[in-house]
Formats: C-alpha cells, structure tokens, sequence
C-alpha cells in the first residue's frame, strides 16, 4: 500500500532522473559516427575533385574538414546538457565536484560506452570523441581514467575492414609491370590515364633499378619467388597529388614505396613520380604539411601499416597526417605522460633567442617544444586572439612543406617538481593568465606543442661554409614556397626558421604571418635630398601592410658568409618586383606546383616541374 502524505509533509521540488546512462553513451557514439561518416564522404568526394582536376575545391574541402570535428563535439554537447537539465546526473555549470551518485553515473556512462565498441571499426577515434565531449562537461579533477579514455579501452591491433586494408599483387608470378598495371586500374579512377603501360613500364624500370642497389653482391634474383606487393586500398589526396601507398616485400626485406600520381592540361592522369625510400615517405608525411583526405573504414589498420613503413614516425603524427589530428592528440598525451613516467630530467626554457610573443620551454629528453602566449606582447596590435588566428590560419592552410603544424591544448596538468626554478619564474612573470599551480602541479591553461627543431640561426652560427651555404638556400627555397602559397612569413629573422632531422628548413614563429595578397610590396623612393636620406624618420610613407624588400639585407645579411652563400641563390628576394609578381600571380588564384618530392623520384621520361601553373592545371 502506498504511504498517503499528510497535511504536514513539506514537498521538495524534485529534480528531473537523468537519462540513463546507455543512452548518453549511445548519444556519444551517435555523435561520432555521424562525424566519421561526415570524414569519410569529404575523402571520397576528394577523388572526384582530383578526377576532375579541382584543386581549388580539394583545398576546401581539406580546410572545411579540420573543423567538423569541434562542429560534432558541440553538437553532442548541447544535446547531452538540454537532455540532462536539472537532472540530477548534471553537474553543476560552476564546476562544482561530483556527489557520489554522480561519481557512480558518469562511470557507468563509461562501461556503457566501452560495450557498445565491441564490434566498432574505429573505436579508439570513438574513445577520444567520448574523452572530448566528457571534458566539456566534467571538471578537471575528473580527466581520469575512471572518467575518461586515459588509457584505451578497445584494443585494435588486427582489427581491419569488412574488406581487408590493402591489397597484394605477385610480381613473381604476374611479373612488374602486369602488376603494377593492376595496382593502378584497381583504384578505379574515373579521369583515363594517359598512357598506363608506359608508365608501368617505367615504374618497372625504376624499381628494379633500385632493388638493385639495394640488394648485396650476389644476391640472387631481383625478383625472389617470395616478392609481394601490398597497397593501400585508398589513395592518399592532397592538393594535386594522389598518391597510392604501399611496401614491396622481396627476399625478406620491406621496401616502402608510393606512386605520386598528377593530372595533365588534357584532363588525363599519368605517373609521376616512385618514391621509394623512408626518407622518402617521412617527407610525404611530414608535420609540415596540409593532412591528406584519405577513405579509411578502419584508421588503426592503415596507421598500423604506414608504420611498417615508417617505424621512426610516432602513431600520433600518423593520425595526425591523415587528416584525424585528434586523435594524433590523444595518442600524443599518452605517448608524453608514458615518457614522463620513465624520465628525470626538468622542463627548462627552450635555447635561441626569446620571443616577444611566445614563451618556449621544452623537456631536453623529448622531441616536442611547449608555447605558451605571453601576457603582455611587446608588437603594437598584438594580442591573444591575433595570435591564435595566425596559428589557426597555419592549421587551415597548405602548409607546402615549410610551416609546423601544431597541437593545441587546454588545462594541461604537469608535475611540478619538474620545472626548473628558472622556467617557473619566468612562466609567473610572462604567462600569469595562463598559469595555475598548486602543491604537485603546474596547470598550463592555454599551450601549443610543436615538434622540436634545430633553429636556424644557432645552426648558421657554427655550420662550415658548406653546410652554411646549403642552409641559406633551403631557407630561401622556404621563403619562396611559402610566398607561393600565399604566406608571407613577416618576421623574416633565421631565429624563426629551424631544421627537421632531414635538413628541411621551415618556419614556425606565425605571429606576423599575412596573406600575400594582403600586402604592398614596394621599392624604397629615391631621397629627395642628402638630408633626408641621413634622417632617422623616412622621408617617404609607410602604410600598414607596406614591405620594402631591398630593406631584408640589412638585418638579414650582416654575416659576410651569409650574405655571399644569399646572394648567390637568392637575390631576387632582394627585388620588390619579385615579390610584386608572386603576389599577382596568388591574386589571380593560381596553385603553384609545389610537390613533396625531388625531380630524382620523377619517371625518367618525364620534364621538370614547371614553378608555376594555373589553378586546376599541373
């Protein structure tokens, strides 16, 4: 029988049950999966854009991807926190801590989550789509892994498509060049190709060229009874290029490979270029370039293969190059909490030259520098926000090989015995606002993390004369690159520029970065009189977006070593004409040729890449 209530009862207002938990968790997988849906379609509308030789739409369509992502992690926050409202599973919007059954809640929304990924293609992306939204609604205390996928909780080692990942072809039964043949046409593309067996015929050719040299003396056949080759299903877009990726594996020995594929003005495909070294891959999927738009069912079975490839490259940049920088992030964190568990020495100010407007610390034993924006920025019209939409314009743009990419993070806990007295107290005197500290740890509110390179000056500073003069010319090759993709660096100093492991000079100091076609780029007047051209002020206007060029030898070329090696390679850069002509050439939307691979990888009977070309054109 139920208890009747009395005149004397008080009623509480009673708070609405929360969902149940396997329903927040299903909204979450809900969440994702019409993300990974959205991810897949801009892959495989990709292909239709390089069939069709729209370059321009590709670059879009790679722009417009980074951000649906953050768009599905909103979504699926807004619609958890209306389905949750004065629920007693909310928590409250102060970040107060959880009460017990709220503790117990969200823990169940967990094991719930974990369930459902049993038979999931791409849990761990899954994981860390249930880690972005439970950060939004948690306090910080809570980004556990009670709470959150701090470890993961699926395994996918071996996990692969309904369809397997890649596919193998036998050379020595079909022979080279009837494989390669096969290889190609499978990808299915709709544009013809130009002439397919000629250029089997010479991928043939070079590859048993190579396999040449890298067989010893007395080797045996190049091709043994046991060669193989594996490819990719997908081919990999960027910009012009697709390129279809694979290992070829003969006499025990893995060689990794990838065909660059590009279109001709005729609208046909040809062969370009065989790259077949690591060095080769590392370049293709370096940091510093745009992410490919890749189909993948099964992400971990395509990362786990390019590691094959590329064993020195952590799983993190993998992810990150195609085109799931989220989970690069996640598996970062995890990779840099394991690293710290397993080291002693102390986060220190990075070495070179402080910034005006970045404070720079790194850990001596890990590959990775942490910047943070100061509080007070000593450049007129420099704030916060400007800074963050140059790195965000760096995120959003083809980066051609010559700017880092970046991971950005938020409420970063670190321990505190870590740091240096000298980084703490600079930390406290530049970066207040985004500093909290407590007994055991330093929380950095704001940070982005950036792969650790050699700068460019402290290398010039001690480099031989032909070391020096090969660094000169790389770093103008940047500087060309980027004016070609439309970025104008702004801060033109070496310090701002570093090298990767390979040689490669890039930049990586975005705060005064601007659109070519931003700026005004113009010859100095001539002095109308002696004395004007003695006075401290110039004697002729200067607006806001103005560059004189012929001004960079000045505080570029003080070094009589620097200044020859320059001037040998790079004396256009000097000429405002040059600059003039770059910049037109951007207005008018051209897509410069700016390929991750040297003329030496190029099929022999094809020329040179032209340095310019017009939009939708090689």
């Amino acid at each position: 029988m139920s208890r009747q209530l009395t005149d004397h009862q008080h009623i509480e207002p009673a708070e609405r049950p929360a969902m149940a938990p396997e329903a927040v968790a299903r909204a979450m997988l809900d969440g994702f999966n019409r993300h990974y849906a959205l991810f897949r379609y801009g892959a495989q509308r990709a292909k239709s854009l390089f069939e069709s030789a729209d370059w321009r739409g590709i670059q879009q369509l790679a722009r417009e991807r980074i951000a649906y992502y953050d768009t599905r992690v909103r979504e699926c926050t807004s619609l958890l926190a209306a389905a949750l409202k004065d629920s007693d599973a909310r928590p409250s919007d102060a970040g107060e801590r959880l009460t017990p059954q709220q503790v117990t809640y969200w823990q169940q929304v967990k094991a719930c989550f974990i369930a459902l990924l049993a038979d999931h293609r791409q849990p761990e992306c899954a994981e860390t789509f249930f880690n972005s939204v439970s950060c939004r609604i948690l306090h910080r205390d809570y980004f556990h892994n009670d709470f959150l996928f701090v470890r993961p909780a699926v395994a996918t080692e071996y996990l692969d498509s309904k369809l397997p990942s890649y596919r193998v072809y036998y050379p020595a039964q079909e022979g080279l060049e009837e494989s390669l043949l096969k290889l190609l046409a499978d990808f299915g593309l709709a544009a013809p190709f130009a002439d397919l067996p000629a250029d089997t015929r010479a991928l043939a050719r070079m590859a048993l060229r190579q396999l040449r040299a890298d067989l010893p003396r007395g080797a045996g056949p190049r091709i043994a009874p046991d060669c193989q080759i594996h490819v990719l299903n997908s081919l990999f877009f960027r910009n012009k290029g697709a390129y279809a990726v694979g290992r070829l594996v003969n006499q025990g020995t893995v060689h990794p490979f990838a065909i660059a594929l590009l279109q001709t003005p005729s609208g046909h495909v040809r062969v370009d270029a065989l790259l077949h070294s690591s060095d080769d891959l590392s370049t293709l999927f370096s940091f510093t370039r745009a992410y490919f738009l890749v189909d993948m069912e099964t992400p971990a079975a395509y990362v786990h293969f390019l590691n094959t490839l590329l064993p020195r490259k952590p799983k993190a940049e993998l992810y990150t190059t195609i085109g799931l920088q989220k989970q690069g992030k996640t598996l970062f964190y995890r990779d840099f909490l394991h690293h710290l568990a397993h080291s002693r020495d102390a986060f220190d100010l990075a070495p070179g030259i402080a910034g005006l407007v970045m404070t720079v610390f790194t850990l001596p034993s890990y590959p990775y520098v942490f910047k943070l924006i100061r509080d007070r920025i000593a450049k007129d019209g420099m704030d916060h926000e400007t800074v963050r939409r140059k790195y965000l314009l760096v995120k959003m743009h083809d980066r051609v090989g010559r700017m880092a990419d970046t991971w950005e993070y938020s409420q970063v806990a670190l321990p505190r015995r870590r740091f240096s007295p000298a980084l703490l107290d600079a930390l406290r005197e530049q970066v207040p606002s985004l500093l909290e500290e407590d007994e055991d740890s330093v929380v950095l509110r704001h940070v982005y993390i950036e792969r650790r390179m050699t700068p460019l000056n402290l290398y010039l500073a001690r480099a031989s004369d032909a070391m020096l003069e090969q660094a000169v010319k790389r770093y103008g090759d940047a500087i060309r690159d980027l004016a070609a993709a439309n970025i104008f660096p702004g801060d033109m100093l070496f310090k701002n520029f570093g090298l990767t492991r390979l040689g490669r000079v890039v930049f990586y100091d975005y705060d005064e970065i601007q659109r070519m076609t931003e700026m005004r780029f113009r010859r100095i007047p001539p002095a109308p009189n002696p004395e004007a051209e003695m006075a401290a002020e110039p004697w002729y206007a200067v607006g806001p977006n103005d560059v004189f060029p012929e001004e960079f030898e000045h505080f570029l070329l003080s070094d009589p070593r620097v200044r020859h090696a320059f001037m040998r390679h790079h004396a256009a850069l000097l000429d405002a004409g040059w600059w003039q002509a770059c910049r037109e050439r951007a207005a008018q939307g051209r897509i410069e040729d700016i390929f991750p691979y040297e003329d030496s990888r190029r099929l022999p009977a094809v020329p040179p890449h032209p340095r310019t070309s017009s939009a939708g054109l090689i």
